[in-house]
C-alpha cells in the first residue's frame, strides 16, 4: 500500500488534503480511484485512508483510522559524512534512512576529494533529500530524514551541544575505542540524540581529529577490517538498531 508524508496543515476535520507531487503520483502513476485506501504519516502518527476525492489538481482522502505502528529508531542518529566523490552520498541516505538515521549532514573536510560549490548546494540538497523522501516510503518510516545543507568541521563541532553523544570513526583508534560503539550503544536512553561523524574517501586529518576531540567527539572502532566510507555509516546504524531493537528486546 502506498505511503504518503504530510505536514499537519494538511489534516483538516479528519480529512487529509494531498498537494503537489503527491496528487501527480496518486493521480497519474498509481492511476488511483475514489475507495482506493493509501496510507499517510504526520508527525511520527500514521493513518489508514480511503480517497474520497481526486484530480489533477488536487486528492481528499478520508481517515479510516489511525495505524499502530512503532517503526523509529528509539534515539535521534544525525549522520554527518565527509564529502564524497560521485553518488556515493545518494547509497549513504538510501540506505541510512532505510536503517533509521534522521538527519544527514554533508560535511566539508581537509580530504574530502569532491567539492560541493556553494551555487550548487541547494538543487543536491533537494535532489538528496528526495533520495530521503523515496527510502523512507520504501522501508515504512514515519518520518523523512533531513538533509541539511553543507558545514564544514567547525559548523559541525558548534553542534555538538545539541547532542547527547558525539562520535566518530577512526582508523587509528586505541584500545578504549574498540569496543566503544557497543558501549554507548547498550548505555543510550530513549529519545536520546546521537551525531556520528564519518570521514571522506582519505579519512579524518589529524588536526580535525585533535578539534572534534576537544570539542567532546569520542572515536569509535568498526571491527577489524576497513570499511569504505560509505560502507561505515550503515555499519553503525545496523549496530545501533541491533542494540537499541534487536538485543533489548530480547533480554
Amino acid at each position: 500500500m502506498q505511503r504518503y508524508f504530510i505536514t499537519s496543515d494538511q489534516l483538516v476535520d479528519n480529512q487529509v488534503i494531498m498537494k503537489k507531487d503527491d496528487v501527480h503520483h496518486i493521480v497519474t502513476v498509481m492511476r488511483g480511484n475514489v475507495g482506493d485506501n493509501v496510507i499517510v504519516c504526520c508527525d511520527k502518527k500514521s493513518y489508514l485512508t480511503e480517497i474520497t476525492e481526486l484530480n489533477k489538481s488536487e486528492v481528499l482522502l478520508k481517515i479510516v483510522e489511525t495505524k499502530e505502528e512503532d517503526v523509529e529508531l528509539p534515539v535521534f542518529v544525525s549522520i554527518a559524512q565527509g564529502i564524497i566523490k560521485g553518488d556515493k552520498f545518494d547509497f549513504v541516505i538510501q540506505k541510512g534512512t532505510e536503517c533509521g538515521a534522521h538527519v544527514f549532514l554533508p560535511v566539508a573536510m581537509k580530504r574530502s576529494v569532491a567539492k560541493i560549490e556553494a551555487n550548487k548546494a541547494a538543487k543536491k540538497v533537494e535532489r538528496w533529500q528526495k533520495i530521503a523522501l523515496e527510502a523512507a516510503r520504501q522501508a515504512h518510516r514515519q518520518v523523512v530524514p533531513a538533509v541539511m545543507e553543507p558545514v564544514d568541521v567547525k559548523d559541525l563541532v558548534a553542534m555538538a551541544c545539541e547532542y547527547d553523544v558525539c562520535l566518530f570513526a577512526y582508523e587509528s583508534f586505541d584500545a578504549a575505542s574498540k569496543n566503544r560503539l557497543a558501549t554507548v550503544a547498550n548505555g543510550l536512553s530513549a529519545g536520546q540524540r546521537v551525531l556520528v561523524l564519518i570521514g571522506p574517501e582519505g579519512g579524518i586529518d589529524e588536526t580535525e581529529v585533535t578539534t572534534l576531540e576537544t570539542a567532546g567527539f569520542q572515536t569509535i572502532g568498526l571491527g577489524p577490517r576497513i570499511l569504505r566510507t560509505e560502507t561505515a555509516p550503515i555499519y553503525v546504524m545496523a549496530a545501533l538498531s541491533y542494540a537499541l531493537e534487536i538485543a533489548k528486546k530480547e533480554v
